[in-house]
């Protein structure tokens, strides 16, 4: 028996390999298909089936792909009703890889159809579950995706606790809980940085499985502090749901080098987005006036769901040296299949040609905290809002602006002020600022280091609200 947890930290997102005797399980792929048809071709193995614990909405699946390449059944809980093939499991029914069994388990609360797979090893022995969005190390799916008008996000909540206790709690405390998600996933709220872990863990450390929670008790604290989902999961879903294009077709018309000449026309022909993947620090010393920066090497896809609001936007891409592919890729995870090419040669190229370029004004935090003491400096803080909430500055022009609603906020500043702009260490901040000035704000200031650095300036710890001084 093999099992291989296939940890994509962008996404915060575990797929897994399970093989034995020459057949292979894959529980939730990825849309870059290859590794695992790779990983099994060089075992001598076949793909048998392709199990997904519901319909995603935080990333494209890979199962349209590698049933088309391998001819694997992809296995979906009830009533997924897919624009494709697939079959739609019974609760507890079971599959056979080699030796093993996957026992479907009907775990319904995050999605109506959700499911878990309990992997019982080649002695009938319950070894391990692999439970979705159901739950999470820490905590468990939110129930507010799957809200219809006959169905309220407490139904759902309330099925959840069901599930919980009716199938994933009344297993035995060793059977190791492989989850779909771990920290960084806004399909929870509190997930854990550990991505393995075992059933008596989770009844000891997971709020939500608590032995003597009543069900109300279940459903106010499960729905307390959830976010609004970002807008691009909906549109996840039903890619999901009703297929997409090939990964290979995507990545030939995206990973295309274009000449600045090129690269300039087609922008303006196109109405093509200008997106930036450099580092923060490079974007701010030199950029395309108008571009966007949202780096590849921080949460590049999930900021790039939750502000490019539509996903068919066509985008032409600023890449560092042999990273288009990569910066391809990792948009169509998210299903931004339009890239229609990078700029060959990168800024410098652009700059070669004698094109203009811009750049954002930055500040060390110290100078900040100096200049603080001289005059009150409006002070836009673009953390979420439970950063916020932990700790901020306690000073007069700060103003919470979370760049998750950068969007819907507009019109809460003024462009004719220079706000200085500051996250949790500089990622964030470079990002908002970038839509800010896309959208005709160009008084700004970047904080270099965030408020990481802030909390390390001369600024006094009585300038800072945090729990304790609330």
């Amino acid at each position: 028996m093999k099992i291989e947890q296939i940890y994509t930290s962008c996404l915060a997102q575990g797929a897994y390999y399970i093989e034995s005797n020459g057949e292979v399980a894959i529980i939730d792929p990825l849309r870059e298909t290859q590794y695992y048809i790779d990983k099994a071709k060089a075992n001598k193995a076949t793909i048998k089936y392709i199990f997904e614990t519901h319909i995603h909405a935080d990333f494209v699946s890979g199962h349209v792909d590698l049933a088309k390449k391998t001819g694997a059944m992809i296995v979906f809980g009830p009533n997924a009703n897919t624009a494709f093939d697939c079959h739609n499991a019974t609760d507890n029914e079971e599959f056979k890889i080699g030796a093993l069994t996957i026992k479907v388990l009907h775990t319904p609360g995050h999605t109506l159809e959700s499911v878990t797979y309990l992997l019982i090893d080649e002695n009938g022995q319950n070894h391990a579950v692999f439970t979705g969005d159901t739950l999470f190390l820490g905590d468990v799916g939110r129930p507010d995706l799957a809200v219809k008008s006959e169905l309220t996000e407490k139904d759902l909540a309330g099925m959840l606790y069901q599930s919980l206790r009716t199938k994933i709690m009344t297993l035995d405390d060793s059977i190791i809980v492989y989850p779909a998600h771990g920290a960084g996933s806004a399909c929870g709220k509190n997930l854990s940085k550990e991505t393995v872990g075992t059933i008596g863990d989770q009844k000891n450390t997971n709020y939500a499985l608590r032995s003597d929670m009543t069900k109300d008790e279940f459903i106010k604290e499960v729905l307390n502090g959830i976010s609004a989902p970002p807008q691009y999961f909906a549109k996840n879903a039903k890619l999901n749901q009703t297929g997409y294009s090939e990964l290979e077709a995507v990545l030939s018309n995206g990973d295309t080098p274009l000449s600045a000449d090129a690269f300039e026309q087609r922008a303006q022909a196109k109405e093509a987005l200008i997106l930036d993947v450099r580092t923060q620090q490079d974007f701010v010393k030199n950029h395309i006036p108008g571009s966007i920066f949202i780096g590849l090497n921080g949460g590049f896809a999930p900021w790039v769901g939750a502000l490019i609001t539509n996903i068919k936007q066509p985008i032409l891409l600023v890449v560092p040296e042999g990273k288009s592919e990569e910066a391809v890729t990792r948009l169509a995870r998210v299903g931004y299949d339009n890239t229609l090419g990078y700029l060959e040669g990168g800024i410098e190229a652009w700059i070669a040609s004698g094109k203009t370029t811009d750049r954002i004004q930055s500040i060390s935090a110290e100078a900040f905290a100096v200049q603080t003491k001289k005059e009150t400096l409006p002070i836009l803080d673009v953390r979420k809002e439970g950063e916020f909430t932990s700790m901020h500055l306690k000073l007069d022009g700060v103003q919470h602006f979370a760049l998750d609603y950068i969007n819907h906020q507009m019109d809460q500043i003024d462009a004719n002020k220079t706000y200085y702009v500051h996250c949790a260490g500089g990622y964030r901040s470079v990002i908002a600022a970038s839509i800010l000035k896309a959208r005709g704000f160009h008084n700004l200031v970047d904080i270099d280091g965030g408020f990481a650095a802030l909390k390390k300036t001369s600024i006094s710890m009585s300038e800072f609200v945090c729990p304790s001084t609330l």
